[in-house]
């Protein structure tokens, strides 16, 4: 009798382990990618999902079959991923990476660049702002580029951990405009990070500050740009309306335009003191966890300071160019609806517009992106420096051209 149980304890054990252990049943898609796309294949069987038994169907629908009807496959969204990941999905519907593609898209830049460079090809700045929701138009357009969650759980094993790993952040958050990575990397935290490893408890991550227990949102208090409204200090004030004047935002008298849409669309700045506060609150609260509450509070206080120095050095400089515009020294292009316009970026039409453009858009996101994350090279020689080297160099700029006018109308 006891040997009896033994066998039927044993069965039993041999049961279990044939329910949990058993690998998933290969479906077709599996079979025959096997010979087309064997890395693609190698990559789900090992990630998370293909181990639960998670079939390529999932994600892809059921409609492809054969060689000649791949395009019957379904490009999967972050929909197709909200069917497992709700709380997720909903996180990033709510943020800024969701947003991504309306802030590249929608700039008048844009407009002028190959589709290999800004399009499909995901050469350029459409690379990364694929992350962002496309409409239904340009989802039927451009049939990849879709599954923004794969943008940071890469395919086809979509880890949580590399997402977890501030390395996954450096592809899209370095270089000209926003190097935060490089900043990053280089700090303080970033230095621990590295010396100590993944498993760091001393370092702040990336997701750390950004992606606070999880949360996809991403939002931060003073947005891509630092621009916000309203604004107490009226000197501030007057200097972040000649900013916005030159973004297109605000017309010639401070009247909001059609681009105000855009803004809001795209969430790239902080339009009441409540949407402020509330993600400044949450990040103070962050870095406390760390540092004392007032220390934190004081660091992030004074990060303020730097946009509002480094906000009269750039107003400065637009308005000896928009001088240049009322003056008639430049002239509007005829398919320009603002000038002197930021948004043009390297399009603009005059080396003075190039020099502002610049100053704007890699000197003054270094100097304010180099405060906030702990890189005083950045702030400083990267970022403060170069702006009023070139504010120096726009207005001896704009005396030859004047005084080349002057010249040109006395003959």
């Amino acid at each position: 009798m006891k040997s009896l149980g033994m066998i039927v304890v044993l069965g039993f054990i041999l049961l279990f382990s044939n329910v949990v252990f058993a690998a998933p049943k290969q479906s077709a898609c599996i079979d025959c990618h096997k010979k087309v796309t064997p890395g693609v294949v190698q990559q789900h069987l090992e990630g998370k999902m293909g181990k639960k038994g998670i079939d390529c169907s999932a994600c892809h629908g059921s409609a492809h079959h054969a060689m000649d009807d791949a395009k019957l496959a379904t490009m999967p969204t972050p929909a197709t991923c909200a069917g497992c990941h709700k709380k997720q999905a909903d996180q990033f519907s709510a943020g800024k990476h969701n947003l991504a593609w309306i802030a590249s898209s929608s700039m008048p830049m844009m407009g002028h660049q190959p589709k290999a460079v800004a399009g499909e090809g995901y050469k350029g700045c459409s690379s990364c702002h694929r992350i962002g929701a496309k409409s239904d138009a340009e989802k039927a357009q451009i049939r990849y580029g879709h599954a923004q969650c794969d943008s940071c759980h890469t395919r086809h094993s979509f880890k949580k951990s590399e997402a977890q790993d501030p390395r996954a952040c450096q592809t899209c958050h370095m270089g000209f405009d926003h190097p935060q990575w490089e900043m990053w990397s280089t700090s303080k935290h970033g230095t621990i990070w590295q010396i100590e490893g993944k498993d760091s408890k001393r370092a702040p991550a990336c997701q750390t500050c950004h992606m606070s227990n999880g949360d996809h949102n991403v939002i931060t208090s003073w947005g891509f740009l630092a621009l916000r409204l309203p604004e107490d200090d009226k000197d501030w004030l007057n200097d972040r309306v000649t900013i916005l004047q030159a973004l297109g935002v605000l017309d010639d008298k401070g009247n909001p335009t059609a681009r105000i849409d855009l803004v809001k669309a795209g969430k790239v700045a902080r339009l009441t003191k409540e949407e402020f506060q509330k993600e400044r609150d949450k990040m103070t609260a962050i870095c406390a966890k760390c540092h004392g509450a007032s220390y934190a509070k004081k660091q992030l206080d004074e990060g303020d300071l730097v946009v509002k120095d480094m906000d009269k050095v750039m107003a400065e400089a637009i308005r000896v160019v928009q001088g240049l515009y009322k003056d008639g020294v430049l002239k509007k292009p005829a398919d320009w609806a603002f000038a002197p316009d930021l948004l043009q970026f390297y399009e603009a039409k005059s080396s003075i517009e190039q020099d502002l453009y610049v100053m704007f858009l890699e000197y003054r996101m270094r100097t304010f992106e180099g405060a906030f994350h702990m890189n005083p090279d950045y702030m400083h020689w990267y970022g403060w420096a170069p702006m009023k080297e070139t504010l120096q160099k726009i207005k001896d700029e704009a005396a030859k051209l004047r005084a080349e006018k002057t010249t040109a109308a006395a003959h």
